[in-house]
């Protein structure tokens, strides 16, 4: 991530190295991993739980047929409608950590509590609005690309999601 945001050359790249570990050691290369983590572990596991319970709830709630009698194109837009609210979920849940990751990157000595304290809640969370458009985007192209992918090449499908024998049989008797 640092590489990514700060180098824009080798030379300036070797330099900035040498400059980081004098002036912070080698825990200087690692000051973002943990804000990293608390963007990317949340974001990735409501990428998916997200997706899959939204088009649970598309096919039961809005989608006026079972999914067995949708055609590809209409199931691959209850894909790209899943993930656009998966990714408005992904966003909401990732951006303050994200926050603090960009300002950790592009502060020198900071760290995660001095750069937290520095943002403040309302800082934390500025940009969502724009950070959700992106995120719901991409996420939404992501899960779409990976279904047309699977529709061309005829793999198959998951059945829709159905609720175990054992509890039907459990609620019945209740």
């Amino acid at each position: 991530e640092f590489c990514r945001l700060l180098c824009p050359s080798k030379q300036w790249y070797q330099r900035r190295v040498r400059g980081i570990l004098r002036e912070e050691g080698i825990n200087g290369f690692y000051k973002g991993l943990s804000p990293l983590w608390a963007r990317q572990i949340p974001y990735t596991m409501m990428k998916f739980a997200c997706f899959e319970r939204t088009v649970e709830l598309l096919y039961k709630y809005v989608v006026p047929k079972p999914r067995s009698d949708c055609s590809k194109g209409e199931q691959l837009m209850v894909t790209f409608v899943a993930g656009y609210i998966a990714g408005v979920f992904c966003a909401i849940v990732s951006h303050p950590a994200d926050s603090i990751v960009s300002k950790l990157n592009a502060s020198e000595g900071g760290t995660v509590v001095s750069v937290a304290k520095e943002l403040g809640m309302a800082g934390m969370w500025k940009g969502l609005g724009p950070r959700i458009i992106m995120i719901g985007t991409l996420t939404a192209l992501q899960w779409f690309i990976y279904d047309s992918v699977k529709v061309a090449f005829r793999l198959p499908r998951p059945p829709p999601p159905e609720m175990p024998e054992s509890l039907k049989r459990k609620l019945a008797a209740q």
